[in-house]
């Protein structure tokens, strides 16, 4: 699991077009303010640590939310962090329970559409903790 972490003041993003053919036809244009952004890439070995996987995710993001002092968090899918990649059917499934994990302990979590490519802005804070790689 790769994963780039913003602490950020404003994100708008709008889907664009479909990365995979079989996801459902969605038109969608969000923002939120004061938000852990959030953009991952589940690799092939993550496929065999799931639950370790999960953990780690929901931990970090706790973390980082928990440094800004904000229950905002906004996951985003990015394919592009690594040459290795689960099946979207991992990555989808993954998305789902860390979202159900976050949400039962208190964080409002946007997703942006799986399967999308999408237009995006975001207004990140001057922190250095601010912008945060992580990987496990």
């Amino acid at each position: 699991m790769k994963m780039v972490m913003f602490y950020v003041h404003e994100w708008w993003y709008r889907t664009a077009s479909k990365s995979l053919p079989e996801v459902p036809d969605v038109g969608k244009e969000e923002v939120v303010k004061d938000a852990v952004v959030i953009f991952y890439h589940a690799e092939a070995d993550d496929e065999g640590n799931k639950d370790s996987v999960i953990q780690k995710f929901v931990k970090n993001t706790k973390w980082i939310a928990g440094k800004f002092k904000t229950k905002n968090v906004v996951l985003h899918s990015f394919n592009h962090l690594s040459m290795s990649k689960s099946s979207p059917e991992f990555a989808h499934a993954l998305l789902n329970d860390v979202v159900e994990r976050l949400q039962r302990t208190g964080y409002t979590v946007m997703t942006t559409p799986f399967g999308y490519f999408n237009e995006f802005k975001m207004h990140v804070a001057g922190d250095s903790l601010a912008k945060v790689y992580k990987e496990f």
